[in-house]
């Protein structure tokens, strides 16, 4: 059989099947419906189905009312969703997404099942999170009709839908799957069927370095997340994010993950989160997780309190935004930017950006005690919060003097334990190393796996784009000094990152 067809999405009179009628089946069923598909969904729990079509209308009925869409096309698009009483009734559907538990065995059987039920010419797709598309389809009688369309929760609002092609997938089919997507109004990304796609695997730092935070005492979680989020710019920090999402999910995936790739020390599982789950403090869903769900209030985030600094005079050097802040703040004159990346001095205070090492190592390195590092953010002019660190050799007034210059500037100046390279830039780095791995090994394109984390995470920017901003030899820098720390392959510089830096260039340069 070939499956050469052209690259365009199937017709909205295509017929659609879904099978699996709980959150994820029911809403792509209902993504489906409201392109124009009449779309079949079937369930073998009795009951299912009708519960999940009586839900999608009232959606439709409420989105109707809140005008965006009119009554009548809510009214067409529920009347396009049908029951399947049994899977021979899917005979004659040009698309069939399954949706079902997370078990190769059972993913296999039900598709052998469809092969003798819909014609070769039926697109079979799996919404796996996290089960190799090659796996499922190695026992398919035509393998290469098989895709992952992977989609993200909830499936109605997240814009992501990861197209993944097995060994035998047929590359103009999945095309054709990606167009569909998007006439659905999704962003579709094309990945190969490697652990992790590109969403689960490269978002594992963003959890990993926080555990890691924590593990070595650097903040509170409450500390480390408002970092992340008023700093970082993400939507939710990790910790909160995890108790969200629930520690049972998330130390599976992040196991499943480290055991797919034969034990990488990249991925690594946390001892932190494995007690949480041996504990039942999954999260929200359990009451409690990294913070109690039961009423109380939420643990304050650190901030240092106001500093009586004797006044001096302060400069800051060079072109880092930090320094244009402080200087427009501050009613400073730049200086020339110094070799060592100097952003300010205040009398015998240096304040620099993290660069990977410790304050105390930068201290012992440079001969100059007096050292406080400030971590990254994702825009200095709007950031709220800047983290920081003060060397064990900088003394109380030194560090006074460089916490006062920041709170002159408006910022609230979080003290984090002396860890290298703090929070926002050890996380934004390892993000830009698993994304650029990702690329190096063919999983995805460089466009792509910036769209996926931004539009499968909500990431403020793409992790390689904000490579570029930092500067490609800046995160190598940076991973190179958190290897040499840990001494851990856990750092290791991607080639890719490594090759940008020998040639002076950015990704996207």
């Amino acid at each position: 059989m070939s499956m050469s067809q052209s690259a365009n999405p199937l017709p909205a009179s295509a017929r659609i099947a879904v099978i699996g009628s709980g959150t994820m089946g029911a809403g792509i069923a209902q993504v489906a419906a409201a392109a124009g598909h009449t779309v079949q969904l079937f369930d073998n729990r009795p009951g299912a189905v009708e519960r999940a079509i009586a839900d999608i209308a009232a959606m439709f009925t409420k989105l109707a009312a809140k005008g965006k869409l009119t009554a009548q096309a809510a009214s067409d698009a529920s009347a396009r969703l049908q029951a399947a009483n049994r899977l021979e009734d899917l005979g004659g559907t040009a698309l069939v997404v399954e949706a079902i538990v997370e078990n190769l065995d059972v993913k296999r059987a039900l598709f052998s099942q469809l092969e003798s039920i819909v014609d070769d010419h039926c697109i079979l797709a799996s919404n796996t999170s996290s089960i190799s598309i090659t796996s499922i389809g190695a026992t398919l009688r035509l393998p290469q009709r098989l895709v992952g369309m992977h989609f993200f929760n909830p499936v109605p609002l997240m814009a992501l839908v990861e197209i993944i092609s097995g060994l035998a997938t047929d590359a103009a089919l999945a095309q054709r799957v990606a167009d569909t997507a998007s006439a659905w109004g999704k962003n579709a990304v094309h990945t190969r069927s490697t652990p992790g796609f590109i969403v689960n695997r490269v978002a594992r730092p963003y959890y990993a370095e926080a555990l890691r935070l924590l593990n070595e005492q650097a903040a509170t979680p409450a500390t480390i997340d408002a970092v992340l989020r008023e700093a970082g710019g993400f939507r939710m920090g990790p910790f909160e994010l995890m108790d969200l999402i629930g520690h049972d999910v998330n130390f599976s995936v992040t196991q499943s993950v480290f055991h797919a790739y034969f034990t990488d020390p990249r991925f690594t599982p946390s001892l932190i989160q494995q007690e949480l789950v041996e504990a039942g403090f999954l999260g929200r869903k359990s009451g409690r997780g990294f913070y109690r769900y039961d009423g109380s209030s939420l643990p304050e985030a650190h901030a240092e309190a106001p500093r009586p600094a004797a006044p001096q005079a302060a400069q800051v050097f060079g072109q880092h935004p930090l320094a244009g802040i402080l200087a427009q703040r501050g009613g400073l004159v730049q200086l020339a930017a110094s070799d060592d990346g100097l952003v300010a001095k205040v009398g015998p205070a240096r304040l620099y950006l993290t660069d990977g090492r410790s304050a105390t190592r930068r201290a012992h390195d440079e001969g100059h005690g007096d050292i406080v590092l400030v971590d990254l953010a994702l825009d200095y002019g709007s950031a709220r919060r800047l983290a920081v660190a003060r060397a064990d050799q900088c003394s109380d007034n030194a560090y006074d003097a460089i916490v006062a210059l920041l709170q002159g500037a408006g910022y609230t100046v979080t003290r984090l334990d002396d860890i290298p390279g703090l929070a926002v830039m050890r996380t934004v780095a390892m993000l830009a190393n698993e994304a650029a791995d990702t690329v190096h090994q063919g999983v995805c394109s460089l466009a792509d796996v910036d769209m996926a984390m931004q539009k499968g995470v909500n990431y403020p920017r793409g992790p390689l784009a904000w490579a570029d901003a930092i500067g490609v030899a800046n995160v190598a820098r940076v991973l190179t000094h958190l290897g040499m720390t840990y001494g851990e392959d856990r750092y290791r510089v991607s080639p890719l990152i490594q090759r940008l830096t020998a040639s002076g260039r950015n990704f996207h340069a």
